[in-house]
């Protein structure tokens, strides 16, 4: 399972490179449109995969006891 994750997000990423390297070539506008499209829709693909693949939690290392103690202190209240 997360073999095929990482597959996907190589292939969103190698697309992304290549829509990368055509904009740098001559284009016509409606070429360069659609290119900016597909890349836009490759970025927004692999960004949702890659939140889904790698979820980030930020968890509280102080509980909020310690940091109301610590509150009261740096105030002077204690």
């Amino acid at each position: 399972m997360m073999e095929d994750k990482f597959a996907l997000l190589r292939a969103h990423r190698n697309n992304i490179d290549r829509y990368r390297r055509l904009l740098r070539t001559q284009l016509t506008e409606l070429e360069r449109g659609f290119i900016q499209k597909r890349l836009s829709e490759e970025q927004a693909a692999m960004d949702k995969l890659a939140a889904l693949t790698f979820p980030v939690t930020f968890r509280d290392p102080m509980p909020a006891i310690a940091r109301t103690a610590a509150s009261n202190v740096r105030a002077g209240h204690v």
